[in-house]
């Protein structure tokens, strides 16, 4: 939905940012990490993930990819919301969080309000695997891709094809060109079916 939002910083506080980009001014929650980051600036890019419930349509912003990826695979794991989400990269900065999962310290994560010590040994277990990919940016990278393939691959069942078939064509098109958009992936699976 959004990538990122660029503009001036007219508001900023510990839990949240106000970027105005183009006369819209556009309320962002985010953590400290990232208010660290802001803070003195006037113009900022903040990277977002919305979040749109019956209730209410929110967005969380952070200053680097990375920190939103760490953000993304926190949401993942039950129990974990996007407030506490935000409330763990609050307490930690996303190398911190990322170290304390792969080598299992459940009494650092416990220490963060909010987490018990079944939430740290649910977060250890549940992203121990997914979090040791590199610096974040390859996780989201590979998202990326992700929303890509599942785009590509939407496009592609409503042409007609059948989902088995156009699972095995993009997931070797993206081993390929991991960077293909969208309409690369279309195009080239169209060649390959």
């Amino acid at each position: 939905m959004y990538e990122y939002i660029q503009g001036k910083i007219t508001e900023l506080t510990p839990a949240s940012v106000v970027i105005d980009n183009q006369g819209i001014g556009y309320f962002i929650h985010i953590s400290l990490n990232t208010y660290s980051a802001l803070s003195g600036k006037e113009q900022a890019v903040v990277f977002i993930h919305p979040v749109i419930r019956e209730d209410a349509h929110l967005m969380y912003g952070f200053f680097s990819k990375s920190e939103r990826a760490i953000f993304r695979q926190l949401i993942t794991v039950s129990g974990i919301g996007a407030n506490t989400a935000r409330m763990i990269l609050s307490s930690l900065s996303p190398d911190e969080v990322r170290d304390a999962i792969l080598s299992g310290n459940v009494g650092l994560l416990n220490q963060i309000k909010g987490i018990g010590a079944k939430t740290a040994q649910r977060l250890i277990v549940d992203l121990k695997d997914k979090v040791g990919k590199g610096d974040g940016s390859s996780e989201f990278l590979f998202m990326q891709n992700n929303t890509n393939r599942d785009e590509a691959l939407s496009a592609l069942v409503m042409l007609g094809f059948a989902k088995n078939t156009v699972d095995k064509v993009l997931d070797k098109l993206i081993k390929e060109k991991p960077s293909a958009s969208v309409e690369e992936l279309v195009k080239h699976a169209l060649k390959a079916i």
